[in-house]
């Protein structure tokens, strides 16, 4: 007799090794023989609803760290969700539109934007955009990523761009939109307005300093004898 054998020991099937690169696949295929987003969502009809948007990435190349763990994290929620008793569905989308995808054209392409009309200059980039959806489909699907893969939001789509135009009118008639003055960021090689989130200013040494407030009357919060102080941190004391 073995001596393990004399032991209580938990029995499994699964395996020792795991073997990622084939076992992985596998997984995936078979979620997709059973058509495993259809399934639970067909097993949560009538439930209350739970609803998270997918704000899109661009489809402007490969995933990196950001866009995976933004759409892991939505993954979590999403099933979680699902495992409580929601129906949640997700409807992945990309964004396809902006200097990101644009910007790619002409580098990839080596194309003068002064030298191709809008039209062809359009369709290029949406023939790039469409292919980068669905290489991020498929590596955001390797990351096990469950949702309507089939049928996800673009803001390419006629249908979609009618829905912005339809909310768009509906904002002006309830008197949200009107006509003024602003400044507004301007790259003069792109020749379009920027976000200010997309405005990059050079880098530069400046001082830095911390400085302590004393804190006069802490209510009681605090309850200590001792005097108190904030701490802040600034650039431009």
């Amino acid at each position: 007799m073995e001596y393990k054998d004399t032991l209580n020991l938990p029995k499994t099937d699964f395996p020792m090794r795991a073997n990622l690169p084939n076992r992985e696949p596998e997984i995936l295929k078979y979620w997709e023989d059973i058509n495993l987003y259809e399934t639970v969502q067909k097993s949560r009809e009538g439930k209350e609803k739970f609803i998270l948007h997918d704000g899109p990435p661009y489809a402007n190349g490969d995933i990196h760290m950001g866009t995976a763990l933004n759409k892991v994290l939505k993954d979590i929620v999403v099933k979680y969700k699902t495992m409580k008793g929601f129906d949640s569905p997700f409807v992945p989308g990309w964004d396809t539109h902006g200097l990101p995808i644009e910007h790619q054209i002409i580098k990839t392409k080596k194309i003068n934007r002064h030298e191709v009309g809008d039209l062809e200059f359009r369709q290029e980039c949406k023939n790039y955009a469409l292919k980068y959806v669905d290489i991020q489909r498929e590596q955001f699907k390797r990351l096990g990523v469950r949702g309507d893969w089939s049928n996800p939001y673009l803001t390419l789509k006629p249908a979609f761009e009618g829905k912005q135009v339809e909310v768009f009118g509906e904002m002006a008639k309830r008197g949200y939109i009107y006509k003024g003055l602003k400044p507004v960021y301007w790259c003069t090689s792109c020749e379009t307005a920027l976000a200010e989130a997309e405005v990059e200013y050079g880098d530069r040494k400046s001082p830095s300093i911390f400085v302590k407030f004393p804190i006069i009357d802490d209510r009681g919060i605090l309850g200590q004898e001792d005097k108190n102080y904030i701490i802040i941190w600034t650039t431009t004391p």
